[in-house]
């Protein structure tokens, strides 16, 4: 198996329900050990178990591997470091969000002010 550059190169996420690991292995280029130890590293990794502890990914554990992925293989990160960076991506607030909260404390500012 060719290990692709870059997450441009893997090909497109079926859409569907479940995958085993033998189709995440494929589709994200990397072996089911890998893999099996990456669900120890991540937190975020939790593929639902079966009959015989069997994994079922589903498509947001798909991404979360390429993304694993794209961090460790292509950006250099160690694997704590790719954990601290999915860690951090989880917890960045949205920028609308805060503007929102901004707006409204600006409101009870200009209501303290009078």
């Amino acid at each position: 198996m060719l290990e692709a550059s870059n997450n441009n190169e893997l090909l497109p996420i079926p859409d569907k329900r479940y995958f085993t690991i033998g189709e995440v292995s494929e589709l994200c280029l990397v072996k089911p050990h890998v893999l099996r130890y990456w669900e120890q590293e991540f937190p975020q990794l939790k593929p639902v178990k079966r009959r015989g502890n069997r994994r079922y990914y589903q498509r947001d554990d798909v991404l979360v591997i390429r993304e694993i992925r794209e961090l460790l293989y292509d950006q250099g990160f160690t694997i704590g470091g790719a954990r601290q960076q999915l860690e951090a991506e989880e917890n960045a607030a949205d920028p609308q969000a805060i503007q929102a909260i901004i707006s409204e404390l600006e409101g009870v500012l200009k209501i303290l002010a009078h």
